[in-house]
């Protein structure tokens, strides 16, 4: 086995290493050592055709970028029928984004994709929730419940995987919420919401006034609550936001990540998360470490 070799729940994958929903597609398979991965997250399917938010829907910072896209999906014909089967053609085990803006919309798509051939869904809840005045769905503690068991009962046999909104007052409490309805990990987090101003115009400068912040910004964020979401539940935490680096990638285990998500960096450097995983040898190897495992949730704050 693999020294990076890592087990989420019942998935057994060969790498910590993953790009994060909507920051990699198919076309950089050629620049990414797609066997080294442990798997490729699609980008967030919804049950509809989406086009998403109107432009401008890019902001850069001086250490990431806020993006106001607004999830566009082709609908789940148009995911079946050509997303589906592209990203499987990749290699690595598929884990499917899907999203909704009401808890049925995530049980329809779970339905409509049950009988595909993927490894696990990814459930993006930092969505707005248009049954409670437009709060990310990720915020409430019930909706979290009632989606978590809802895509396990109607998605078939596959694990479930929660991508939580780091907008919420305690992560620790949505986190336990969707343990206990079932979820197999979580993803932690998503982006944070941002604003950016064009002060010649006085205007903000995205389309949809603010947006989600992602890159080296939030890292100090994310790695937060990554250790907060790992010392309140027993299932294995994905950690997210701001990884650029093997070094990233592994402060992260060592918050209680047991595995990453490349998000941003991968559009400034295609390249990198084949770099991280061929350095990680080297890296255990320096910290003294047999295997990924040996660094996850050791950071000593007492």
């Amino acid at each position: 086995m693999r020294r990076t070799a890592v087990r989420l729940g019942r998935l057994d994958l060969c790498s910590p290493v993953m790009p994060a929903s909507g920051c990699f597609g198919p076309e950089l398979r050629t620049v990414t050592a797609m066997d080294r991965l442990g798997a490729v997250v699609t980008k967030t399917v919804f049950s509809d055709l989406r086009s998403g938010n109107p432009a401008s829907r890019l902001a850069e910072t001086r250490a990431g970028m806020l993006n106001a896209v607004g999830i566009p999906s082709p609908g789940l014909t148009g995911f079946r029928e050509r997303t589906l089967p592209a990203y499987r053609a990749l290699g690595p085990k598929v884990i499917v984004s899907i999203g909704g803006l009401a808890v049925r919309d995530y049980l329809e798509v779970a339905a409509g994709l049950a009988d595909e051939e993927f490894a696990a869904f990814e459930v993006n809840v930092s969505c707005p929730n248009l049954e409670h005045g437009g709060l990310d769905i990720g915020t409430d503690p019930r909706a979290i419940e009632a989606i978590t068991r809802g895509v396990r009962e109607r998605g078939g046999d596959r694990p479930v995987i929660v991508k939580m909104t780091p907008n919420v007052t305690s992560v620790a409490e949505i986190a336990r919420a969707a343990e206990d309805a079932g979820a197999e990990a979580l993803t932690v987090a998503n982006t944070f919401v941002g604003l950016a101003v064009d002060l010649d115009s006085r205007r903000p400068l995205l389309g949809n006034v603010t947006g989600g912040m992602s890159g080296a910004a939030i890292k100090p964020l994310a790695l937060r609550l990554v250790m907060q979401a790992s010392r309140a539940v027993r299932i294995p935490v994905i950690g997210c936001g701001g990884i650029g680096s093997v070094r990233d990638a592994a402060e992260f285990l060592v918050a209680g990540a047991r595995a990453v998500q490349v998000g941003t960096a991968n559009f400034t450097r295609p390249t990198v998360m084949s770099e991280i995983v061929e350095a990680f040898p080297a890296l255990l190897d320096r910290l003294g470490a047999r295997d990924v495992d040996d660094l996850v949730g050791t950071l000593a704050t007492a």
